[in-house]
């Protein structure tokens, strides 16, 4: 195999850029948006795609466009599957046309593990697949078609598997960007300072999302190739213990309440990664504490409008 192990940082081109993820990694590293003069390039036309591609003419590509809504995927499984899938299909396609030799980093998701028995944790590269909804189906899916194109085509494919991101700018969603524009709200007294949540009591294994996209951004330059790398810090943190830090943080007081709304039938209890692989790998390990984050997040939201 053929491949280029940098590239000009010009020509980095970015699916999803206006994303949460996309947002963060272009204001730290640059990066060009998948888009031409008629503006973005939606990945399911395979002819505009392989278009703008071509006219681009990348030597990277960071893939992080995809429906990322574990609840719209059981809505539309279909719509999830073709955005996930073959969205992703026509973007390898479209590379190959234009004879691609470059790196390829594709995001996928620590969905795809799905139910993790506690003597299985921390979840490694090697677990298991046992994906639960259709978003996490679509994602495995797409990963193995990355790992196939990695085998057989003349260009460098890392995947990831990242755990749960979380920092500035995130939506709200996301249960951490909930509850920081709550407390936004409640300090400003604009509501009465009762703070509704789903299970606070699971664990997750939380990064901050500038460090996830420096992790990305290294291994575009030395992934390995047909790897899959877990994204995340080895430390499980209870949603709860991230709440009462964040009421600290902002000096609020609040009564918790479970909205039953809110659960998620036999949702998994805890949920941590291995991170040993890419730490050897290519030396990443996330360098921003938690209340950092935390601390980011409330003061970007007080600036927020929704």
């Amino acid at each position: 195999m053929t491949v280029q192990p940098a590239f000009d940082p010009s020509r980095l081109m970015v699916t999803g850029h206006s994303g949460f993820i996309g947002k963060h990694f272009c204001a730290a590293y640059g990066g060009i948006p998948l888009t031409d003069q008629d503006g973005l390039v939606d990945l399911g036309d395979s002819l505009r795609v392989r278009s703008a591609v071509a006219a681009i003419a990348p030597q990277a590509v960071l893939h992080l466009a995809a429906q990322s809504s574990v609840a719209d995927s059981f809505h539309d499984p279909a719509a999830t599957i073709a955005t996930n899938f073959l969205g992703t299909l026509n973007l390898l396609q479209a590379l190959n046309a234009m004879c691609f030799q470059g790196a390829f980093l594709y995001v996928g998701s620590a969905d795809v593990y799905g139910r993790v028995t506690e003597d299985e944790l921390p979840a490694r590269e090697t677990q298991p697949l046992r994906p639960r909804s259709p978003y996490a189906v679509s994602k495995v899916a797409a990963e193995a078609l990355c790992y196939q194109w990695s085998q057989t085509e003349n260009f460098r494919i890392v995947l990831t598997r990242p755990f749960n991101q979380i920092g500035p700018a995130q939506d709200r969603r996301f249960v951490i960007a909930d509850v920081a524009w709550q407390i936004r709200e409640m300090r400003h007294k604009r509501t009465p300072p009762l703070l509704v949540t789903g299970d606070i009591d699971v664990t997750r294994d939380f990064t901050d999302v500038r460090d996830t996209v420096r992790a990305y951004r290294m291994l575009l330059e030395t992934g390995l190739n047909g790897e899959v790398y877990n994204i995340c810090s080895g430390h499980e943190s209870s949603v709860r213990s991230l709440v009462l830090e964040m009421l600290s943080i902002a000096g609020v007081q609040a009564e918790l309440k479970v909205d039953s709304a809110r659960l998620r039938p036999g949702e998994q209890r805890r949920m941590v990664g291995d991170p040993q692989k890419i730490n050897k790998g290519i030396n990443w390990m996330p360098r921003i504490p938690l209340e950092t984050t935390l601390a980011d997040l409330l003061n970007e939201m007080e600036n927020r409008t929704l």
